[in-house]
């Protein structure tokens, strides 16, 4: 009977993450900060009281996803208070406010007090979007997530590359750092509460420099703590990557998965002089050949945009060239579109819409034929899967090099890690069957 009064008092809220695998990783905070203090977290659909989301901005997209998602919670109920946080709260500010059911917007450098905002109880809307501190941060609460067994852990905040098409660096700040005992504390606390993998998240995790430590010392320094199966890093930039990873990633004892996935954006230099890449497509290239050869098992991801503004039909004639070509496994391909404070849109020129749409169209099948690839060169393989979770019939799970793994069981495999035999194509994925030893 008591715990059915507490209920009934206990203030009900819910999270939404857009976009990157950061946000992903703040929401998974958030969740721990409210269930502190009290809230309990209900299906949107029952109109909670509260409804937070932790919004996108990088394309046109991610902004037209908020205003649906905002116009839905509002419709099933017109009582529940919206709190958007983060990057699209931080660039287009006060007009979110006219969005029904918005009461609170607050920017990326506020974005960790949400919970106080919320639990102070909201009158008045409120805007909140300061500039944002060039400072090291720490993450008072937890980064344990009960809805993934694979955890992420933020490292690092912000950019300073401002590349000609990104509104990041004005969405998430310069670049900064986590306090480094306050990043190793978390990492502790995950591994004690089960997690196997962590994955190392951030905007530009390849700069992270705080007092005597590099990214590669954070590496190798969350690489010995006790318990941790796997760690792996999300997403890097050419420039950053040090080259002392390609070694862990050889050594199949060693934590640090055989995986990188490096934004390219364009195959072509003109493209990537224009965008204010730090390399050039020779470059590039000579960096993932000598990934490949190094480390034979390793996946190499990318992020591709196709239709700058620049892009001439040679242009992405060289992009796939080099996905061709060259060995990137898989990629994301996105659609070029205008941001706000983005210096690309002062370009007279525009590639027409139909065009951005079939150049991506070429691109993507020519994607998945490259994964495919890489997927059959893993076949007959003996591989360790992390599994995650069960689907109608079959469990799936992860390799260290990022495939996806489809295994049937009668065990119950959550969060177990198993040495699996890729058998065929399945899906996203492969099949695999249990390797038993002895």
């Amino acid at each position: 009977h008591g715990a059915m009064t507490y209920y009934q008092t206990s203030p009900t809220i819910r999270f939404f993450s857009q976009g990157c695998r950061l946000n992903h990783s703040e929401t998974a905070i958030f969740t721990n900060q409210f269930s502190e203090l009290g809230f309990e977290t209900i299906d949107w659909k029952l109109g909670p009281d509260f409804v937070v989301i932790n919004t996108c901005t990088v394309t046109e997209n991610g902004d037209q996803d908020a205003k649906r998602l905002v116009q839905r919670i509002h419709q099933t109920n017109k009582s529940t208070k919206i709190a958007l946080v983060g990057c699209l709260s931080q660039i287009q500010k006060d007009q979110l406010l006219s969005w029904p059911g918005v009461h609170w917007v607050i920017g990326n450098a506020q974005k960790m007090s949400l919970a106080r905002y919320i639990a102070e109880g909201a009158d008045q809307p409120v805007v909140d979007t300061p500039k944002i501190p060039r400072t090291s941060f720490k993450i008072e609460a937890s980064s344990v997530d009960p809805f993934h067994k694979r955890a992420n852990l933020k490292i690092q905040d912000g950019c300073d590359f401002y590349c000609s098409f990104c509104v990041i660096p004005f969405a998430r700040g310069p670049a900064r750092c986590r306090d480094f005992d306050d990043l190793m504390r978390d990492a502790h606390e995950l591994v004690a509460s089960g997690h196997h993998e962590i994955v190392l998240t951030g905007v530009n995790i390849g700069t992270y420099e705080l007092e005597s430590y590099q990214f590669i010392d954070v590496v190798n320094a969350l690489s010995k703590v006790n318990g941790l199966h796997r760690l792996r890093i999300s997403s890097i930039e050419p420039t950053t990557i040090p080259y002392e990873l390609i070694d862990m990633m050889a050594d199949p004892d060693h934590p640090l998965c055989p995986y990188l996935h490096i934004p390219l954006q364009s195959g072509s230099d003109s493209v990537l002089v224009d965008m204010a890449r730090k390399y050039d497509r020779q470059q590039f290239i000579n960096d993932i050949r000598l990934f490949k050869k190094q480390v034979p098992n390793i996946c190499i991801g990318s992020d591709i945009m196709v239709g700058y503004p620049t892009e001439s039909e040679a242009d992405f004639e060289q992009t796939l060239d080099l996905v061709r070509e060259e060995p990137i496994d898989y990629a994301h391909v996105f659609s070029y579109s205008e941001r706000p404070l983005a210096r690309s849109k002062k370009h007279e020129t525009s590639i027409p819409s139909a065009v951005i749409k079939q150049r991506s169209q070429q691109l993507r099948e020519l994607v998945s034929r490259k994964k495919a690839l890489f997927i059959s060169s893993q076949l007959g393989s003996s591989l360790d899967v992390l599994f995650e979770q069960q689907k109608k019939d079959h469990w799936v799970g992860t390799t260290s090099n990022f495939i996806r793994v489809y295994v049937s069981s009668t065990d119950s495999l959550e969060n177990e890690t198993r040495a699996v035999t890729l058998t065929t194509h399945f899906l996203d994925g492969a099949l695999g069957n249990e390797t038993f030893s002895g």
